[in-house]
């Protein structure tokens, strides 16, 4: 029989719903991930900004961003408290027999989360109720409780690809847990600052990305450059330190986890002179079709001599490696991530040689096609990042300790489809809302502005300042005070 149908043959019925279920979730919580781990930090600087100039158009900038910041936050509520109950539903072997060993990630994400909530609602709601310092200087711990939250999810999962920190007793139990070591795995330092730069780059881009396209459209006023320079900028920053931290953890892979690397690179038996191959098909037999062949550059990329040794993925038997449809979708994913962010470099790169030399944005219309589609490709990368980790790491849920067959929970598998099905319409109804309310503020603050712009006449529609005086209201609405500091009224018009 084909290896690849027996090793399916032998998978447990749920397997395939249990893993479409938690990929589908994933992949929609990540989403939202970059604006729950990155916007704190980008509101932050326009708002410090806003504070040092006295420019209203940036903090106008920070109390739209932040408005944005607890709708997302709200909506990733919903998509990580299914996550976390779905680890338990269904992987209760990984929970079961080793939570005591990893789950302090998750509980240093809970905490984290928490935090976050409070000072999210604290920062909303001192707009206009707090003086502007204090308010300031109350968010600043936003960002540093966003990334311990990425701390904690980053911790859990580095020590599924490099499990350390416990021994075995006769049963296969763990047993003397060292937390430490538990925590700060091989993998932990790569994974999470490649993480954390890819969360920055993507919010910076997704951001920016807004602004970029109401330029296309004309809106070339001080309000739209600034929303794009400031966030665009720091991803323009993150890109090639990003480019870097990938090549580092691409080398941390090689030597940490061998066969994931043969996966990645598709590379079936073990030898040196690798040759790399650009996107490609792997089939069961070694054989490889399509792609682009460079001769040679698999090993100077991993060990940067073409006689660097590459191990193959027959190093091990068919039942501890991924299958040849797993490693050509982990490939591809991969090769996708690279393809993406070298393009993003260049983005950058035009970007910043432009600001350095001539301390001007650029002025062609493909730079702003390029940085409005820029989002959605850092989007795409993340999640091609996630699917290569994942499916790389095939057919272990605990690297050389536990096999996905072996956590999966002993549900029916209809079951497991209905629930499926249930959780896909949710979602649908979830993300659905959320882009009606993002378009919703979006049309409520254009109009403001136009209607301000017309009454007073002015160049720039952002006369309010979240700390000065509110202006009047049109003929017929309820007075407001005149100071902003106080208490404002429910109902405020201007969000």
């Amino acid at each position: 029989m084909h290896t690849t149908v027996h090793l399916l043959a032998e998978a447990p019925p749920q397997m395939l719903p249990a893993r479409s279920l938690m990929a589908f979730t994933l992949a929609s919580h990540i989403i939202l991930v970059p604006l729950g781990v990155a916007l704190p930090l980008i509101t932050l600087i326009m708002h410090g900004y806003g504070l040092r100039r006295g420019d209203a158009t940036a903090l106008l900038l920070a109390r739209r961003w932040s408005a944005v910041m607890a709708v997302q936050f709200a909506i990733g509520v919903v998509t990580g408290t299914v996550l976390s109950f779905e680890f338990g539903l269904l992987w209760p072997g990984l929970m079961g027999r080793w939570g005591d060993v990893f789950g302090l990630g998750f509980g240093i994400e809970a905490w984290a989360f928490f935090l976050e909530a409070v000072l999210i609602a604290v920062y909303l709601y001192g707009w206009r109720r707090l003086p502007a310092r204090t308010h300031f200087l109350l968010g600043l711990p936003l960002p540093a409780t966003a990334l311990l939250g990425a701390f904690g999810i980053l911790s859990a999962n580095s020590w599924m690809n490099t499990p350390r920190g416990f021994s075995l007793d006769s049963g296969g139990d763990p047993v003397d847990v060292d937390v430490r070591k538990a925590i700060f795995t091989p993998m932990f330092g790569p994974e999470y600052w490649h993480f954390v730069m890819a969360m920055l780059l993507t919010a910076g881009y997704v951001v920016a990305g807004v602004y970029a396209a109401g330029w296309l459209r004309g809106r070339r006023d001080r309000y739209h450059r600034l929303g794009f320079t400031v966030p665009f900028t720091v991803a323009a920053v993150c890109t090639p330190i990003q480019f870097m931290l990938g090549d580092a953890i691409a080398r941390a892979v090689f030597r940490k986890q061998p066969v994931k690397f043969a996966a990645l690179e598709i590379v079936w038996d073990t030898g040196t002179h690798v040759p790399e191959y650009l996107f490609g098909r792997l089939h069961p037999d070694g054989t490889i079709s399509g792609g682009i062949k460079v001769p040679q550059l698999d090993s100077i990329l991993a060990g940067f001599s073409p006689d660097t040794k590459v191990t193959g993925l027959t190093s091990v038997p068919a039942d501890q490696r991924p299958t040849a449809a797993q490693a050509t979708i982990a490939h591809w994913a991969f090769d996708l991530m690279v393809v993406i962010g070298s393009v993003l470099v260049l983005l950058a790169l035009w970007y910043g040689i432009l600001w350095l030399r001539h301390r001007r944005l650029p002025a062609s219309p493909w730079f702003y096609r390029g940085a409005a589609c820029a989002g959605v490709a850092s989007v795409v990368a993340v999640e091609c990042g996630w699917i290569a980790t994942e499916v790389g790491r095939q057919p272990w849920i605990v690297y050389q300790n536990m096999k996905v067959a072996e956590a999966v929970t002993a549900t029916r598998s209809g079951a497991l489809w209905t629930m499926f099905g249930l959780v896909v319409a949710v979602y649908v109804l979830i993300f659905g809302s959320f882009l009606a309310v993002l378009l919703k503020m979006r049309t409520r603050w254009r109009l403001d502005d136009e209607r301000r712009s017309e009454e007073e006449a002015m160049e720039h529609p952002e006369t309010d300042t979240p700390y000065g005086p509110r202006s009047a209201v049109p003929a017929g609405g309820p007075p407001e005070p005149g100071r902003g500091d106080g208490p404002a009224p429910t109902g405020e018009g201007r969000p």
